[in-house]
C-alpha cells in the first residue's frame, strides 16, 4: 500500500446560500431608503368626471389664493376683510389648522391664476398638506365656449 495516496473525500454538492443572504439584505437596505425618496410629491383627489360646480347647501370653503407674483390669501368666508391682505405661508398655515381644529370637514379649495407659475401652486398645496388638510380642491371658472 502506497501511504502517499490521498484518502478519497465525498464531494459536497451542497450550494452555500449565506452570501446570496447576504446580498439580499443589502439590496432590501437599499430599497428601503432610496424609496421614501422616489415618491415625494403632493396627494390631490383628481375629479373622475368632468367638473360640477359644488352643491349649494354645502358649507362654503376655504379659498387659499396664489396670485401670479406668488402672494398668499386666504378667504373664509368672513365678511371681515381678510380675504384682501397678502399672507406668509406661516401665516397662511397657522389660519388653516386653526379653522380646520374647529371643524376638520371643513373644504379646502385651491385657487391660482392663470399665469402663476405651476411650482407656486404646488408650494401652496404643501403649506396646506402641512396645515393637515386631508385633501385640496381646485378652483376653475367655467369654460366660456
Amino acid at each position: 500500500m502506497n501511504h502517499y495516496q490521498r484518502p478519497k473525500r465525498r464531494l459536497v454538492a451542497e450550494i452555500n446560500v449565506v452570501p446570496y443572504i447576504d446580498v439580499m439584505l443589502v439590496l432590501l437596505i437599499i430599497f428601503m431608503v432610496t424609496a421614501p425618496l422616489i415618491t415625494q410629491g403632493v396627494k390631490v383627489d383628481l375629479p373622475q368626471a368632468s367638473a360640477e360646480a359644488m352643491p349649494e347647501d354645502s358649507k362654503p370653503p376655504l379659498v387659499a389664493t396664489v396670485t401670479e407674483s406668488g402672494q398668499y390669501y386666504l378667504d373664509t368666508g368672513e365678511d371681515d376683510g381678510s380675504a384682501n391682505q397678502s399672507l406668509s405661508g406661516d401665516d397662511l398655515q397657522a389660519v388653516v389648522m386653526a379653522h380646520l381644529q374647529l371643524d376638520p370637514n371643513l373644504p379646502v379649495v385651491v385657487r391660482g391664476d392663470k399665469n402663476v407659475r405651476y411650482e407656486q401652486v404646488i408650494n401652496l398645496m404643501v403649506l396646506l398638506q402641512s396645515a393637515g388638510v386631508p385633501s385640496v380642491g381646485l378652483m376653475t371658472q367655467p369654460d366660456e365656449s
